[in-house]
Parts: structure tokens; sequence; C-alpha cells
């Protein structure tokens, strides 16, 4: 996929952000970057590898928000307010280099850079604008739409158009991708040997083909949301 003009323009804020003073955090696959109810202690920018946000609750059911990939932030929603605490898990689910930034850094750097102070809040703006679309979509239009925007997400983000359509270039398994959408492994198998049937999508080792992504989007009512907020990351 071609880079949207929200990706450019975070790279850019990047830039401002990698000005500040940092320290260099390295991660092992399936090693937490900080867990629910953590002391937030500043943002991480990630270098390299991925980092999955997540919530699990008490009796062991896992919700996916999204994935942060090279250049992305991540922990800065709350952590300007009182005694800030991480409200969901970050997991890397591959090898993975952060930059840490503490909050002194972080808020001296604000106050003395007004363009930077301007970056970082849209940067905030945006990240809650994905947040709310996608529980919209996962409210609004029921276990159908919650796959169907999901794999719309994940062709934004991770998709690679060939003759044949949209792959989705990543391995998800189906409990995986059940976690993304708030649903059960079952209903998610059901669903998409539907899609199968149908001829709207074919598994290729692991990997989601798309055919006709353009029924997905009928089918959830697709706003036509810029695409740096319709992602999975």
């Amino acid at each position: 996929m071609k880079a949207d003009i929200g990706s450019v323009e975070a790279l850019t804020e990047m830039e401002e952000l990698l000005t500040i003073r940092h320290q260099v955090k390295r991660l092992k696959k399936d090693n937490y970057l900080f867990r629910e109810g953590d002391s937030i202690g500043g943002v991480f920018i990630i270098r390299s590898g991925k980092i999955q946000i997540e919530k699990v609750t008490p009796n062991g059911r896992e919700l996916t928000l999204k994935i942060c990939g090279p250049g992305q932030m991540v922990g800065e929603v709350t952590i300007f307010s009182e005694a800030p605490k991480y409200m969901l898990d970050a997991r890397a689910i591959e090898d993975t280099v952060c930059l840490h930034i503490s909050i002194n850094d972080l808020e001296e750097a604000l106050l003395s850079n007004g363009k930077l102070s301007v970056a970082f809040m849209k940067w905030m703006g945006i990240d809650q604008q994905k947040t709310q679309t996608k529980f919209r979509d996962l409210l609004l239009h029921g276990k159908k739409g919650a796959l169907y925007s999901t794999l719309i997400r994940l062709s934004n983000s991770y998709g690679v158009r060939t003759e044949k359509g949209i792959l989705i270039d990543m391995v998800l398994t189906n409990q995986e991708l059940a976690n993304f959408c708030g649903m059960t492994r079952e209903v998610v198998n059901r669903m998409l040997n539907d899609l199968k049937k149908r001829g709207l999508l074919t598994l290729c080792e692991g990997k989601i083909l798309l055919h006709d992504i353009e029924h997905l989007k009928v089918e959830t009512n697709c706003e036509n949301c810029p695409i740096y907020l319709c992602k999975i990351d």
C-alpha cells in the first residue's frame, strides 16, 4: 500500500521527538514492555520489531487493540494524568528495540518547543480517533462488522496489492484474529470458512488474501475514513 498523508506527517513528528534525550530498550519476543497497572515513567518509540497492545480479562479472555511497529509511539495517552498508570499490556510479538523518553524530559521539551507540542497533541488525537472508530465498528455492526472491519484495517496496515487481490502480509492464527474482534476462535473459523466458500478470500500459508475488499466495506457501511485512521496499528 502507498503511504498515506497521516503516515508522512508522523515521520516528520517522529524526527522532532527523536531530538529529545532517550534511552534504548531491547525486548525479546513475548516479553512485556509494560503491564496493566504499572506506573507510567514515560513514552516509548519503536525503532524495530512490533508491540501488541492488549487487554486480558480476569477470566483469561483477550482483546487485542492494535499492533505498533517501527516509528510508532506507545504509552502516551494517559502520561500527564494524576499518578498515571498503564491501562493495558504491551507485549513484544517479535524481537523489538524501543527508545524510552522519560516524562520529565518529554514535558521539558514540550514546554520549550511549540512545534513539538503541536505534533504531540496531533499524535494523541489521531490515536484516540483510531480507538473510537475501532470500537464503533465492534459495537455497531455486530460480529460480521467486527471481523470485516478488522480485515480492512489489517489490509490498510499490512496489505500488498497482487493480481488476485490484497494480501495481508502478516501471519495470523484464527485465535489472534479473534482477539482483534472480541470474539471466540470458533466464531471466526465459521465466518472465514463462509468467506472462503463465497470466493471473497483465500488463505496462503497463514496469510489472508482478500479478493473483494469493496464487498467488506459495503457490508460494514464503510464511511471512507482516512486510511491513517482505518488501520490496525
